[in-house]
């Protein structure tokens, strides 16, 4: 009876659960085959709705590019090429992006677009300040477009730089400077800094300073340079030139000469190449004086009692070979002798 109880019964020991799918297929290959199975029956089952998500992301790619041909050809007739291609690209995109969510809700309907957007979180705001520098050219190249404050082909300057606008693309304004070289300007600095645009009307003004001697007639002078500017095909006539008698400098009196000739920088150049060429030749043979800036100096105990009777001072010319040599002034104030001629 004792030994009844003392019996015991062994526990049965059960295998454990695998941990992998490796154990489980070698415990039982049969899985593989099941697994297999239900991969297949899953494809099949989602094969129309891939089928049908690849066929809407191909009419969403095709409207994309339909939209941005439609809005390059719009820029194409209203004179706006670089507003046509930057906002053709962005459209496009835009309506690819958006047939890639709609294939997306088709595959998986469970899928949301705002659990995407939610789930980005702070990764977000990361990317939003990785790219701010692209997000601001962008805006700003688009906003140039938009207002056109300058136009491709107008000479501008802008930031230290001054040339010709090739292109505003997406990122930077493309110019062509004068000496043949490429500016690449971000949209950014240029819409936020002064922009000078030369070509913003077909005319501009140009104006040199012109010295004439004192002993000379302001009337003659004036009209003889009007003249000369108005003989040039390169000076419009109307505006018509100036000659105005401006400040009576040092040694000399300044007329400010202004004309008006074509914005373009390659006439503007020639221009006042040609006009500075003809009021030379036109004052030297009137004969009017084109003074050299002038100064006197005065050295200490060496003026003379003839300084100030033109042609009789030395002004530092050595001692006359013959005659009398003039005295020193302070000598000749002191005797209250009358001064020689």
């Amino acid at each position: 009876m004792f030994e009844a109880y003392a019996q015991t019964v062994a526990p049965v020991e059960t295998d454990p659960s695998p941990d992998t799918l490796a154990e489980a297929v070698q415990r039982d290959p049969g899985i593989l085959l099941d697994k297999i199975q239900s991969w297949v029956e899953g494809f099949q089952r989602l094969l129309p709705n891939l089928v049908v998500a690849f066929l809407l992301f191909g009419v969403f790619v095709g409207l994309g590019w339909g939209l941005q041909k439609a809005i390059r050809r719009w820029g194409d007739r209203h004179d706006r090429a670089n507003l046509g291609a930057i906002l053709g690209s962005f459209m496009k995109w835009v309506v690819v992006i958006l047939g890639a969510l709609v294939a997306l809700i088709v595959v998986i309907p469970t899928f949301k677009p705002g659990d995407l957007i939610a789930g980005l979180g702070i990764g977000s705001v990361a990317i939003g300040f990785a790219f701010k520098d692209i997000l601001q050219n962008w805006l700003a190249g688009l906003l140039l477009l938009i207002r056109r404050p300058f136009r491709i082909g107008d000479e501008i300057v802008v930031n230290g730089y001054e040339g010709k606008v090739e292109w505003i693309e997406t990122r930077a304004t493309m110019l062509r400077t004068y000496d043949g070289r490429r500016a690449i300007i971000p949209n950014a600095d240029v819409f936020t800094n002064a922009v000078t645009v030369n070509t913003a009307f077909r005319l501009r003004r140009t104006e040199l300073d012109v010295g004439i001697g004192y002993g000379d007639m302001v009337g003659m002078a004036r009209d003889t340079m009007l003249q000369a500017m108005s003989a040039l095909d390169v000076v419009e006539k109307d505006p018509a030139p100036e000659a105005l008698p401006w400040t009576l400098g040092d040694s000399a009196m300044v007329f400010k000469v202004r004309w008006w000739t074509d914005s373009h920088r390659s006439n503007v150049v020639h221009a006042q190449a040609a006009v500075v060429e003809a009021i030379k030749t036109a004052l030297d043979k009137a004969g009017i004086d084109m003074p050299y800036p002038t100064q006197v100096v005065l050295f200490h105990d060496q003026t003379e009692e003839l300084d100030g009777l033109r042609g009789q001072q030395r002004e530092g010319w050595p001692p006359r070979r013959s005659g009398p040599q003039p005295r020193p002034a302070w000598l000749a104030r002191h005797d209250g002798a009358p001064r020689d001629g």
